[in-house]
């Protein structure tokens, strides 16, 4: 399958799975007791990265479309959890508990102020580590948001409940954006990979001597 036709693909998944993770929240399927984990919104979480990670482990041709893409480009995108102010405002109205809302509110914000400085300047093989050590911060944010959330019960029992996570609109973050800016993560650490496979050939190469 070519490039092309693994965009227009890919293009529809996301649309299916967002739609899908939106008539999933309308109908409350991710709602769960408060005494019982989140299992649901877990699973909304988990199974779309799974299922990215077995395709391009599978699929060399699916590998080589991800790395067809412009890695500047899917930084810029991460610049949408700017939005993660939203957890802040929730936060003040006691709608979501301060050990989820506090680090996952800054987290995001601070990921998105930074995407656009990281994808012009760090997107490139001279700066892989740096670039690379953006991206592994950006992970730890959504691991640990998502982390909180699950484990909030735990941590507070009688405190605040997360139910607000699993109503929409929010309910889309964890079940659609999460593990989407995961995924744009994961592609971009793959191109920084590729950038050091690269230059290692290229050192690796002998010099040709030019005749005069």
């Amino acid at each position: 399958m070519k490039n092309a036709n693994y965009a227009k693909l890919t293009t529809g998944l996301i649309f299916v799975w967002f739609l899908l993770s939106l008539a999933a929240s309308a109908k409350h399927l991710f709602r769960t007791n408060p005494d019982q984990p989140p299992l649901p919104l877990g699973l909304a979480v988990l199974i779309p990265i799974g299922i990215f990670l077995v395709w391009a482990a599978a699929s060399q041709p699916f590998r080589q479309f991800l790395l067809s893409l412009n890695p500047s480009t899917l930084t810029y995108v991460q610049a949408w959890r700017i939005a993660g102010f939203v957890f802040l405002a929730l936060y003040s109205y006691r709608i979501l508990p301060g050990h989820l809302a506090l680090p996952a509110g800054w987290g995001d914000i601070a990921i998105g102020i930074t995407a656009p400085f990281v994808a012009i300047n760090l997107a490139n093989p001279r700066f892989r580590k740096s670039f690379i050590f953006w991206q592994l911060l950006g992970i730890t944010d959504l691991v640990a948001a998502v982390g909180m959330g699950v484990a909030s019960r735990l941590i507070n029992p009688h405190g605040i409940a997360t139910d607000a996570m699993t109503l929409l609109p929010m309910s889309l973050i964890p079940t659609f954006a999460v593990p989407l800016f995961m995924i744009l993560h994961f592609i971009c650490i793959a191109h920084a990979r590729q950038w050091h496979e690269q230059r290692s050939q290229v050192i690796g190469k002998p010099l040709h001597s030019t005749a005069l």
